[in-house]
């Protein structure tokens, strides 16, 4: 929306994870993992992102709890969007950070095909999360704080799925090194 809230917001959230992270190993278990930084995000984080990031970890966690195969991974994707949509109001298409997570999670579903490979499917949902973070530039808003902006003065693409989009990005870039 252009006043710096998104980024201070996340800069806050990846401090928390770093302070986090040097004062105690993470949950080896996937589900504890993200059930963790949930919480973590919750408290630190703020604002409506650091809400919607909690709700979509915690969604995200629970196909995790039985099992950690690759498929589980896309589950436990679409089962955070599914959350996200539900109780943020928002869909793929509002110009919002669900339209780099929806992108991505699409290109995830490829875990669920026999013989997939983490990076290589990984590595195309973080490009297909980046090109829906630029393709929000010429959206027309339909929730989230920009939906109270002026499509005239939306002029660069949207905060939170740039941001979603870098997320991910770091992620696979955290599973390459």
């Amino acid at each position: 929306a252009g006043d710096g809230d998104c980024g201070h917001t996340h800069a806050r959230a990846a401090r928390a994870i770093q302070e986090w992270l040097r004062a105690r190993p993470p949950p080896a278990a996937p589900a504890q993992l993200l059930s963790a930084l949930a919480d973590l995000l919750l408290e630190k984080m703020g604002g409506s992102s650091g809400v919607l990031y909690g709700l979509f970890l915690t969604a995200a966690a629970q196909p995790l709890l039985a099992r950690s195969d690759l498929p589980a991974w896309a589950d436990a994707m679409d089962a955070g969007i599914q959350a996200m949509q539900r109780y943020g109001g928002a869909a793929p298409g509002d110009r919002t950070m669900l339209d780099s997570l929806f992108a991505a999670a699409q290109a995830l579903h490829a875990l669920r095909s026999p013989g997939a490979k983490l990076l290589p499917v990984l590595s195309t949902a973080v490009q297909s999360a980046e090109a829906a973070a630029e393709a929000t530039k010429s959206m027309e808003a339909g929730a989230g704080r920009a939906s109270y902006i002026s499509s005239a003065q939306l002029l660069q693409p949207d905060p939170g799925a740039v941001a979603a989009a870098g997320v991910l990005r770091a992620v696979l870039e955290g599973l390459q090194s």
